[in-house]
């Protein structure tokens, strides 16, 4: 991977490669980075933990990220493409102007922190099978390497080491796990079998938990900095819609295909305490010694793949959102940048050697603020459903009314956002952090909120609304 990520370091040649890979992936590239990115370790190791605990329902939470990726694809993929912006507060700030809604941005790097957090604490569960390594020297070796090919050439390495990934998760998954566990089953045959009828019913997890699947999941990638950074890279809007679309397809079937994993696992394997264990477990006693490694190794590549998009992500936003915002705040020197219109803000083209190095800062500077957190919290999943909650329930009326109700105002996405951020956290007071309810008083308040306050206050002046249809139709970058 770190050698990959050397090689990426020679397509960087200015901040737009190194944040986006210079816009220009084509339908492979950009089908497989954004494949890698949305399955992680949860998607993998978690994917065949449900599957041995509810059967073919536990696909329920891979196909609910799946849906996520062919809604954006879809609807606002090659939107998004056009606009030419790095990061979610910028596209707010080019659809709405002013400053107000700038304050997104801080909203997004704590998601998009606590996400990479997630990931880099997952490598010590593999490291721990493959090595009996203890927890805070697997997260530093994981970190490791991916801090290091993310420095070197930032997206473009992040995408090369996303293709091999992508590769070793397809072999790993669908030409080893899958079929190397089916056969110690005794075929789908078998599994019937041996299986109680619940294993078959695809509404064996429950109607309620599925839904939470989808509210969290699906909603949450459609306004995710990490998912819009990939979309970013496409070359084309066709590429970001139909490259987008077809990882989305993938997605799917890789959830179906770690259900049924797990389900070969609860044949073979009864008896497991946690049922996270199944995937490393099969790897370990049911597939020959070098084999089983590939196994281990796409389960490393789907950590390391999440990880390293939320890194990117996490620094993207540090850099060109939230730095800027705090040193207007606090009267500090301001970075350089140019305004465009509705601020976005986007970086001195003309200054990209010197841009490239400080975005290498950052992501250095971040990747070991994730890994020190990562080895001193032991678990991190409440913190990372706050956020994910306040993402959605603040965030995504603001982002789909600026993309599709031209009469949405600042004044309205502001007032949105800081309503539905301030009820997601009051309802979790009442009706718990797991609680589906938070998102749904969060999502309702800030939808009203947003329609009444733009309704009552100017149109958004003809001028911003000019140069953001013109992003749109692709006449001006």
């Amino acid at each position: 991977m770190v050698l990959i990520g050397w090689y990426g370091k020679r397509r960087a040649r200015s901040t737009e490669d190194y944040r986006v890979a210079g816009r220009r992936l084509g339908y492979l590239f950009f089908t497989g980075t954004m494949s890698a990115v949305v399955l992680g370790g949860a998607a993998t190791i978690g994917g065949v933990g449900l599957g041995y605990t509810y059967g073919i329902s536990g696909m329920w939470m891979v196909a609910a990220i799946a849906v996520g990726v062919m809604v954006l694809s879809l609807a606002f993929a090659g939107r998004l493409q056009r606009l030419g912006v790095y990061t979610v507060s910028q596209m707010l700030g080019l659809r709405y102007g002013g400053r107000a809604v700038k304050a997104s941005s801080v909203v997004m790097l704590g998601y998009t922190v606590m996400l990479a957090v997630t990931s880099t604490s997952a490598y010590a569960s593999i490291f721990k099978v493959l090595f009996n390594m203890d927890r805070p020297w697997g997260i530093v070796i994981g970190s490791v390497v991916v801090i290091g090919y993310s420095i070197l050439g930032g997206m473009w390495s992040i995408t090369l080491t996303d293709l091999m990934q992508f590769l070793i998760m397809t072999v790993g998954m669908f030409f080893l796990l899958l079929p190397f566990s089916l056969h110690s089953a005794g075929g789908w045959s078998g599994l019937h079998a041996r299986l109680d009828s619940e294993f078959f019913d695809p509404g064996a997890m429950g109607a309620q938990s599925i839904i939470t699947m989808f509210v969290v999941y699906t909603l949450g990638l459609l306004v995710g900095q990490d998912i819009w950074q990939r979309v970013f890279t496409s070359r084309t809007p066709r590429v970001a819609r139909w490259g987008g679309f077809a990882a989305g397809v993938y997605t799917l079937l890789y959830g179906i295909a770690g259900a049924i994993i797990g389900m070969a696992a609860a044949v073979v394997l009864p008896d497991l305490e946690v049922s996270d264990d199944a995937f490393a477990a099969l790897a370990q006693d049911y597939l020959p010694a070098g084999l089983g490694g590939v196994v281990l190794a796409a389960g490393v590549a789907a950590m390391m793949s999440t990880a390293s998009g939320a890194l990117i992500a996490s620094a993207t936003v540090a850099r060109v959102d939230v730095v800027p915002l705090l040193s207007r705040a606090f009267a500090l020197p301001k970075p350089r940048v140019h305004e465009e219109s509705g601020g976005s803000g986007l970086e001195n083209p003309d200054d990209s050697d010197a841009s490239m190095k400080l975005d290498r800062l950052y992501v250095l500077v971040i990747g070991v603020f994730v890994t020190v957190i990562a080895m001193i919290v032991p678990s991190v999943v409440t913190a990372l459903t706050i956020a994910y909650d306040i993402l959605v329930g603040g965030l995504l009326v603001a982002i789909l009314g600026g993309l599709f109700w031209k009469r949405g105002t600042g004044p309205g996405a502001a007032s949105s956002m800081l309503v539905g951020a301030i009820s997601v956290l009051v309802s979790m007071a009442f009706f718990g952090v797991a609680a589906n309810e938070p998102i749904y008083v969060g999502l309702a308040l800030s939808l009203v909120v947003y329609v009444a306050v733009s309704l009552s206050t100017p149109r958004t002046n003809s001028a911003t609304l000019g140069e953001w249809q013109a992003r749109l139709e692709g006449s001006r970058r």
